[in-house]
């Protein structure tokens, strides 16, 4: 498994890291993800480890904070082997104090995720979404704290937009606080969304991306085609509506591109997708999810081989869209493509 430098920081992590969405089964959304149980959860770690992928990423928010401790139970015994990841941000409850990252809601949701995950360190703590209601100063100066306090190592963000990271890290270098070395972001063939504002704010500003959704919220698993039905079993019929939107005709146009080269390599379609990704600038890891072993075991098959320059070109083609203002200028007019050229 290769390993890369997360962002501006000395943390190398492994090129795919394992989501635990899946872990814990409660609720509407994540209990559609999956339901997985702290043995088979280990199971999957086991996997996970003898193949070289050692970070495992979750959030308090994920099935109310059941992920974290199937988590917690699958690493016990072998803390020192892995790299844990988890989120806070976005709501656990209905009470004022239930969400955002003010001061007492980070510290709090630092302390019950080492309860829950049953360690006394955080690798990478990440803010779960922006929260416009809370001074970044505060936010800062409280993940300073947890970092001194040696309950986190590194600090991250995720789903920010271009403008509130570049807020917080120019307000931490201002002030001397931690910065941020990670972003974990949405990022597919079927949602290149990232590429025109926080890709470029990534490579110039340090921070590593961690991919979630790499198969475009289940529709790149070689399972939806062109012309046929979702399949019956297909989480999507109850989850579509929560994830990243998609143009149909755009999708069927990455999916039978991929089809194609699944043809010529003989690698299945996610391999294909997230393989993809891995040659993209500021990508450190692409988050993969698994409810089984085969599934697991088939995601792992992305690493180890590449893609030839005429097969990325054509999974480049078939994904391309037209770029959101202000950028679609720069995508389509040479004077303004000759001033600021692509970064990838």
């Amino acid at each position: 498994m290769e390993h890369r430098r997360l962002g501006a920081s000395g943390l190398q992590v492994p090129v795919l890291s394992f989501g635990a969405g899946t872990f814990g089964g409660r609720g509407p959304l994540f209990g559609a993800w999956g339901s997985t149980d702290a043995h088979e959860a280990r199971r999957l770690v086991d996997i996970c480890l003898d193949a070289g992928l050692t970070m495992f990423d979750t959030a308090d928010v994920y099935s109310d904070g059941a992920s974290e401790e199937v988590l917690g139970e699958a690493i016990k015994g072998r803390r020192d082997r892995v790299i844990v990841s988890t989120k806070t941000g976005l709501p656990t409850g209905d009470g004022p104090g239930d969400a955002g990252t003010s001061r007492s809601r980070l510290i709090a949701a630092c302390e019950n995720a080492l309860r829950r995950l049953g360690t006394d360190y955080l690798d990478l703590f990440q803010l779960h979404a922006f929260d416009a209601g809370t001074p970044v100063e505060e936010v800062l100066s409280t993940l300073d704290d947890l970092v001194r306090a040696g309950k986190v190592r590194y600090t991250g963000i995720s789903n920010f937009s271009g403008w509130q990271a570049m807020k917080s890290l120019a307000l931490a270098d201002e002030r001397g606080h931690q910065r941020y070395v990670a972003h974990q972001v949405y990022y597919s063939l079927i949602g290149r969304d990232y590429e025109w504002e926080l890709m470029p704010l990534g490579l110039d500003q340090g921070l590593g991306a961690l991919v979630w959704s790499p198969l475009g919220w289940g529709r790149l698993t070689g399972k939806v085609r062109r012309g046929a039905p979702l399949p019956e079993h297909s989480r999507l019929h109850r989850t579509a509506d929560y994830g990243p939107p998609v143009d149909d005709d755009h999708l069927y146009r990455v999916v039978d591109a991929l089809d194609e080269i699944a043809e010529e390599t003989g690698r299945a379609v996610p391999q294909i997708a997230l393989n993809w990704l891995l040659r993209r600038p500021t990508v450190a890891s692409v988050i993969i999810g698994a409810r089984t072993e085969e599934q697991l075991r088939q995601n792992l098959g992305a690493v180890g081989w590449a893609l030839t320059p005429d097969q990325v070109a054509k999974l480049d083609a078939a994904s391309a869209g037209t770029a959101p203002y202000p950028y679609f200028p720069y995508q389509r007019q040479e004077g303004f493509a000759r001033l600021n050229p692509p970064v990838w």
